[in-house]
């Protein structure tokens, strides 16, 4: 376990489940204090592996798409821990529909997550890291959906979205980056228990087309984020880092 974060403060959206379990894990190994927001409450966050971990982390029920709720969630991390260095703007997702006939609502709806509220989950992020003076940094997660090709049809809204989340980043870099750096993360198949369901119950393995040879692990990405969150990233800003093993969507 490393300590390159202790006494630092991460948030980390729809941090109870997938990728997001990675991302959470990753930043508690070097020693941070982590707080996690989604729809759902529970007793023990799926996180945890220790009362060490317990004694870190702190959930808070909330839905971003909600300003007054992405206020609660900054306000919880500063009672709790005292400030705030990092916010990963993990939540978001979109199950496969029709793109003719998805209606106004639903696109709505997936615009609203994976891009509107991850911009202003930032903004107020980056007041409050503005006035504590010392820095910080914000990490967008996007997908390879974003390109043109990634998202076969049945994930336009969702991919629309992310490729808006991967101009934000290089905006908000260029705006904030003297003081909070802002990159993203752009994933590839990563194996967790929702892809597994979706993919691998068909016999649809796409190892077989990603030139590594494998599937990304919540545990790759975590490794990402706290790399870009590091002093060892501090010449990196406005970034997008295509996390997909080379490619094979």
């Amino acid at each position: 376990m490393g300590e390159q974060f202790a006494g630092k403060v991460v948030i980390v959206t729809g941090g109870s489940q997938g990728v997001g379990i990675g991302i959470v894990r990753a930043f508690l190994d070097e020693g941070a204090s982590v707080v996690t927001c989604a729809r759902k409450s529970f007793d023990d966050h799926p996180a945890a592996r220790d009362d060490d971990d317990r004694a870190r982390l702190l959930h808070v029920p909330a839905d971003i798409r909600d300003d007054a709720q992405i206020d609660a969630v900054i306000a919880a991390a500063i009672e709790r821990f005292g400030r705030l260095d990092v916010l990963v703007n993990n939540a978001g997702g979109q199950p496969p529909a029709d793109p003719a006939t998805a209606s106004p609502r639903f696109v709505r709806a997936i615009i609203e997550l994976n891009l509107t509220a991850p911009m202003i989950f930032a903004q107020k992020a980056y007041q409050v890291m503005h006035e504590q003076g010392d820095g910080g940094s914000i990490i967008n997660i996007s997908s390879q959906a974003s390109m043109p090709s990634g998202s076969g049809g049945t994930l336009a809204p969702y991919g629309a979205a992310k490729a808006g989340l991967n101009h934000m980043t290089r905006s908000l870099g260029s705006a904030w980056g003297s003081e909070v750096r802002v990159n993203c993360v752009s994933l590839g198949w990563v194996r967790t228990e929702a892809m597994e369901e979706l993919l691998l119950s068909d016999g649809n393995d796409p190892s077989t087309r990603i030139p590594v040879g494998r599937m990304g692990t919540p545990s790759d990405i975590g490794g990402i984020c706290v790399f870009l969150a590091s002093d060892a990233a501090s010449y990196v800003n406005g970034a997008t880092v295509w996390a997909d093993g080379g490619g094979g969507f």
